[in-house]
């Protein structure tokens, strides 16, 4: 191998590890480190009228996560990076997340996919932007989804 591709693997390694670090996060409950995974500019689509510009708002739409669920388990594969630069990257990848509700109802359960751009600033991965585009959903709490864009 090439010292560039070492170099590469690495790096997909240390992106791939935010990627962990973020659902890790918010399956703890702790929306103050899930933040600093974004940049200041970052982009967030969850849902059509559900998400933020700006890291600032993007922190708004944390507010409550605690008291929403009693527990989440969001699984994270299939990551495939795409570099555009040595400081910029392409990426997508499966989630399942199971969210536990605080009120009396049914789990609620959502397979889907990000499509992320991801930027090294001072040595450290950040989220630019990140899209969660929706396969299916099982007693999910969230009725309108940013479709996968699947082939008809």
């Amino acid at each position: 191998m090439t010292d560039q591709q070492i170099s590469r693997l690495l790096e997909q390694q240390a992106i791939e590890r935010m990627m962990f670090e973020y659902s890790y996060y918010l399956d703890m409950n702790d929306p103050v480190n899930m933040a600093t995974l974004f940049v200041d500019d970052c982009e967030v689509s969850y849902a059509p009228n559900f998400g933020a510009v700006g890291i600032e708002a993007y922190k708004k739409t944390l507010d409550g996560i605690g008291t929403f669920f009693k527990g989440t388990s969001h699984h994270n594969s299939n990551a495939v990076v795409d570099f555009i630069s040595d400081t910029e990257a392409d990426v997508r990848s499966i989630v399942l997340a199971v969210h536990r509700y605080t009120k009396d109802r049914p789990d609620g359960i959502l397979y889907g996919q990000y499509f992320d751009r991801v930027v090294k600033v001072d040595g450290q991965w950040k989220f630019k932007r990140r899209e969660l585009r929706t396969t299916m959903t099982t007693d999910y709490h969230v009725k309108a989804f940013n479709p996968i864009g699947r082939l008809e």
